[in-house]
């Protein structure tokens, strides 16, 4: 082979990379997308995709000289009747470009012909858009539904090779969103447990093409979640337990307080009565916050019902405690030792007693003579017995005159608030101490 030969076959693969395909240069636009065309075989040409409103034509294609060439321009759309190109505009000006707007969809082809010759080019021009609905046309107790529409046209060319339509693949995308959050992606959406506040959804519907349809839709809240806290949870009977409700979105005067009774009872009762249905409910209130007393030593259960209603339906919702209320068993106590020598610490004999029905305590010298006595049908919260009952306590005189340091003895006998007998008895000694 001889060099011409090389030269030549150099020189035609340089033409074949520097001469530019017809159709796929030379005409622009500010569309939205643009993508190739998939044409069965040949050179494919650009489709120009343009996103805007619902029978409003807003394409526009801009044609231009290679190379800052000049001169005339003259604009062909395709027939699809005839498979042929029709006249549509021409610019006579000699410019280096040529614009037309406001384009219906269709093909449109450029012919230039200016001072080095005649280029060709050819574009597809689509118009799209999308409009967007969304409405919540079932709502119940435990759900509701997004409901979303949309609009949006659909695009078929033509391979200018064959003459066959090519559907154009708009890959339809749909997001139902709470704030930031993604809820569904589907147009026609269950939301389960409906949130107990009004809250706002929005529609987006979106193609490939960048073109976007928004709704939103406002679901009214027609549900409610029961939420409660106790103070004090546990301490001496009887309890006055205060209920904080801080249910959402409940109706005022629609709250049930179910108290149930001490549970060791109800096991009792089911063990001695084997298949007999039990009542464990004690009482149910009927107040938004109420404050009940726990008479008796137990386990007590509590469930708060919310109730809200709606032009169609009534919604509830339960909770339980997430622990008990135990009210304390009664206890009788008493020290062995106590001085009374007006130094502040240890001056009074105190027997001390908790969640008791009935008490009653004596005190005796070392002869059996009663010096102190105290008793109660009727015992509540004393707690702290030197403060809250402190004619329960012997502060060691008697007939208003200091007792002799030795040894006494002390007898407590009472019912404490679980039905219990509670009895304490024993020695203890008093000193007189500097």
């Amino acid at each position: 082979m001889n060099k011409t030969y090389f030269l030549g076959v150099a020189l035609f693969l340089a033409l074949c990379f520097i001469i530019p395909k017809a159709g796929l240069a030379q005409i622009t636009s500010g569309a939205n997308a643009i993508i190739p065309t998939q044409y069965s075989s040949g050179n494919q040409d650009n489709i120009h995709v343009f996103c805007g409103q619902k029978d409003v034509p807003n394409g526009s294609l801009t044609a231009s000289f290679p190379g800052g060439d000049s001169g005339t321009i003259e604009w062909t759309k395709y027939n699809a009747s005839t498979g042929t190109f029709d006249f549509f505009s021409s610019d006579l000006s000699g410019s280096t470009n040529s614009t037309i707007s406001n384009l219906a969809d269709g093909c449109y082809r450029a012919k230039l012909t200016g001072t080095s010759g005649v280029e060709i080019y050819t574009a597809w021009v689509f118009n799209d858009y999308i409009t967007a609905t969304a409405e919540i046309p079932v709502s119940d107790c435990t759900s509701f539904t997004l409901k979303g529409t949309f609009d949006s046209p659909n695009f078929t060319y033509t391979d200018l090779q064959t003459g066959q339509p090519i559907d154009l693949n708009k890959d339809i995308q749909v997001k139902w969103t709470n704030g930031d959050v993604v809820v569904s992606q589907i147009i026609e959406a269950i939301v389960s447990n409906p949130p107990t506040k009004d809250t706002p959804y929005s529609l987006e519907v979106s193609d490939r093409f960048s073109c976007v349809g928004k709704a939103s839709v406002t679901y009214i809240s027609i549900v409610t979640k029961a939420v409660f806290s106790v103070s004090p949870n546990t301490g001496e009977a009887p309890l006055a337990v205060t209920f904080s409700n801080q249910s959402e979105n409940g109706d005022a005067g629609k709250f049930q307080w179910f108290i149930f009774r001490d549970l060791d009872q109800i096991k009792k009762e089911a063990s001695k009565n084997p298949g007999k249905v039990i009542d464990s409910i004690m009482v149910v209130l009927y107040n938004d916050d109420p404050i009940y007393t726990f008479q008796n030593s137990g386990k007590y259960m509590v469930k708060l019902v919310s109730t809200k209603l709606s032009e169609q339906h009534t919604c509830y919702d339960t909770t339980y405690l997430t622990d008990y209320i135990v009210a304390d068993t009664s206890f009788i106590d008493a020290p062995n030792v106590f001085t009374p020598n007006g130094d502040g610490v240890n001056d009074a004999f105190i027997v001390k007693f908790w969640s008791m029905k009935s008490i009653k305590i004596s005190i005796f010298n070392r002869w059996g003579k009663l010096l102190h006595v105290w008793e109660s049908g009727n015992v509540e919260n004393y707690g702290n017995t030197i403060k809250s009952v402190p004619q329960s306590v012997w502060d060691g005189k008697v007939g208003g005159k200091m007792a002799t340091p030795g040894v006494y003895f002390y007898v407590v006998d009472g019912i404490g608030r679980d039905d219990k007998r509670r009895k304490a008895s024993g020695f203890f000694h008093l000193f007189r101490g500097k």
